[in-house]
């Protein structure tokens, strides 16, 4: 006798945890077939975040990344982790598509152009890669850097972004960089 089995992916459907049932909108929505099959048959959960899906402890996931997951069936270190690491080993100034990077804009009097997001959402980016790679340019003596952020405010609060370029203004004043645009992550990535 054969037993079938379904996997069944609810994006953004969350468990309540036991005392907050209240602040649920899962809980407080009529989901009767849903019920029973939690009723009637054998359930499992998973952790959604953090170094079970491949991510910092404490980083919130994503659909990309739980796919990614359910699909290889087992930890996938993402590339936020990946990328973290080589700047904290300070391998990342080794990385040879970034060293090509720095010997043409050398040889060549080319100025550096870094794009990508400024915020601490931590899903794709984090506002300390742009920092780390603005150090690697600096210490290989690169002046001309122009940096083209973009803001967040999906990973993170959708008002923060001129926190987070303040900050990047900041740091620049003692690395190497200028700022050359601004444009949201709607409009740059999404």
């Amino acid at each position: 006798m054969s037993k079938k089995v379904i996997l069944i992916i609810l994006d953004g459907w969350g468990i309540a945890q036991k005392g907050y049932e209240d602040r649920s909108a899962i809980v407080a929505a009529k989901t009767p077939f849903y019920d029973s099959l939690i009723a009637n048959y054998p359930h499992s959960t998973l952790v959604t975040f953090g170094p079970e899906v491949g991510l910092p402890a404490g980083q919130f996931g994503n659909s990309e990344v739980g796919h990614m997951n359910l699909g290889a069936g087992r930890t996938v270190r993402q590339s936020l982790v990946r990328l973290n690491e080589s700047i904290e080993t300070d391998m990342l100034r080794h990385e040879p598509v970034l060293v090509a990077a720095i010997k043409y804009a050398k040889e060549n009097n080319k100025p550096v152009h870094l794009i990508g997001l400024v915020s601490n959402g931590g899903v794709h980016a984090h506002i300390n890669h742009v920092k780390a790679l603005c150090n690697v340019l600096k210490d290989n003596d690169l002046t001309k850097v122009f940096i083209h952020a973009f803001t967040d405010g999906r990973d993170c609060d959708p008002k923060s972004g001129t926190g987070f370029i303040g900050d990047l203004q900041s740091f620049l004043r003692t690395s190497v960089g200028k700022i050359a645009s601004v444009t949201g992550r709607y409009y740059a990535m999404d």
